[in-house]
């Protein structure tokens, strides 16, 4: 597909957000973070007309900050936009050619961890049609939640969805649990609540906020000096708040075999589940 312009004013195309990450633990015992953070938010068919265009931001290519294909998707290389439709064509979606825009951290002098990656999957009339939740543990596996967002959706409203968990991310939240998402198009604003529901009740919530900057040289130079440790913080901070979950005695349980599909199908009944 042709590239679409990267006018770094047109709030449907790639940006950066500043804002902030927090976790709070409900259940057994309450524990809570915030840390201060910065993201992006791609249009996948502008990807390499950003590389072009910003000397600090590369494709598939070392530099200060990258998008690297095989940190995402079927992560072998393949071109994330082509396997996101590909998920939606198997899902049985009648719009799988259109815009998808991602939301995620980028490569920092070559190194990424994104707990959670979302594809904003839109129709040929720029309605949104669908949300992929790519979620990733520390032990180098991932798994999708793939759920189609209610026809008639106004871009200004909160999308709600929810679905059962199939994959284990935290070593101390047991696999009987349910997702439940609240968010809105990224716009001006940032907005995505995440709230995880296990028998015996709530048990963590989870919010990342922040607010809309450009997407310039000028502007990735200044994240590099704000948050120059960022995506080593990801890994460094999960870990850290892991020993001091285990420190107050929280359950630890043991890890299930992956899912057998890659990609969980929520709210199209015709299709069901699948693999990638």
């Amino acid at each position: 597909m042709a590239d679409r312009s990267t006018d770094p004013q047109s709030a449907t195309t790639s940006c950066l957000y500043r804002g902030a990450v927090m976790h709070a633990r409900l259940l057994p015992f309450r524990h809570r973070f915030v840390y201060r953070v910065f993201s992006m938010l791609i249009d996948l068919d502008e990807l390499d007309g950003l590389a072009r265009k910003l000397r600090f931001f590369s494709r598939n290519r070392f530099n200060l900050f990258s998008y690297f294909d095989r940190d995402h998707g079927s992560r072998d290389g393949t071109p994330v936009a082509e396997w996101v439709r590909a998920q939606l064509r198997l899902a049985g979606f009648e719009s799988h050619q259109d815009r998808i825009t991602t939301h995620c951290f980028p490569r920092i002098l070559g190194f990424v961890f994104n707990p959670l990656t979302i594809y904003f999957c839109h129709h040929e009339d720029g309605r949104l049609q669908a949300i992929l939740y790519e979620v990733k543990n520390t032990f180098g596996q991932q798994h999708c939640y793939l759920i189609r967002v209610e026809d008639g959706h106004d871009p200004d409203n909160v999308i709600t969805q929810s679905c059962d968990k199939d994959f284990y991310v935290s070593p101390f939240i047991e696999m009987r649990s349910t997702y439940r998402f609240r968010l809105k198009e990224p716009g001006e604003k940032l907005s995505i609540l995440i709230r995880q529901e296990t028998p015996a009740g709530e048990t963590l919530v989870a919010t990342h906020t922040g607010r809309r900057e450009r997407l310039t040289d000028g502007a990735l130079l200044k994240m590099a000096v704000l948050y120059p440790f960022l995506t080593i913080k990801v890994v460094a901070g999960i870990h850290w708040e892991a020993l001091k979950l285990w420190i107050k005695g929280a359950i630890f349980h043991e890890r299930p075999t992956e899912p057998e599909n890659a990609v969980t199908v929520v709210g199209k009944s015709s299709a069901g589940r699948h693999a990638a």
